[in-house]
């Protein structure tokens, strides 16, 4: 019926996640609050705490991974999870304001996301990484993290980093900066309707 709009979004969501690889449990709040995560690998958990704290949003997240093999699992379900937490919080995705971008500095680093809360998956990412490895988290899966999410948060995500020289610092910068375009592009809009000329997101 027309004039009526939608049932709000929860924008809250938990969810638990157990393979023979890893086992994940995490709750998320777009409202905000607590920030803990606790992944088995260091700069995994500064990243995902980073995307949490500058998104504005609550993130509580262990996960216990197959570690001995390598840390490709871990990253992987962390971003799948993360992914289903915030397709749950969004609903139906109305009431958002859907585009955003965003540019974070860290020091000599720049980065820029550009974002799309359409309901169509996809990640376009380059970090410019050189090392191999950044503490305990192969380079190569930090994008893999990115892509992860975007595929079950249903969100087109472009992010790069324009330059820099520190590995760890281009790799926070992008991840500060996708926080930012997050943070704008599911924030409430003058309309509540569903921001989709389709009248449908997903």
């Amino acid at each position: 019926m027309s004039g009526i709009n939608p049932e709000p979004a929860p924008r809250r969501a938990e969810t638990r996640r157990q393979t023979k690889e890893t086992r994940v449990e995490a709750t998320l709040d777009l409202a905000g609050g607590d920030v803990a995560v606790d992944t088995g690998v260091g700069f995994l958990d500064h990243l995902l705490s980073s995307l949490a704290f500058h998104g504005g949003f609550s993130l509580v997240l262990t996960c216990r991974g197959d570690l001995a093999v390598d840390d490709h699992h871990t990253a992987e379900d962390c971003g799948l999870v993360l992914g289903d937490l915030v397709r749950e919080a969004l609903g139906d995705r109305s009431g958002i304001r859907r585009f955003a971008s965003a540019y974070a500095p860290l020091d000599e680093a720049l980065a820029r996301a550009v974002v799309d809360i359409s309901g169509r998956p996809f990640a376009r990412t380059d970090f410019r990484l050189s090392r191999d490895s950044i503490g305990t988290l192969a380079c190569e899966n930090i994008p893999h993290v990115v892509a992860s999410f975007a595929t079950r948060a249903g969100i087109t995500i472009h992010l790069e980093v324009l330059y820099g020289d520190n590995d760890h610092h281009k790799a926070e910068a992008a991840f500060k900066a996708l926080a930012l375009a997050l943070r704008e592009a599911w924030s409430p809009a003058l309309s509540g309707s569903v921001p989709s000329s389709k009248g449908v997101l997903g």
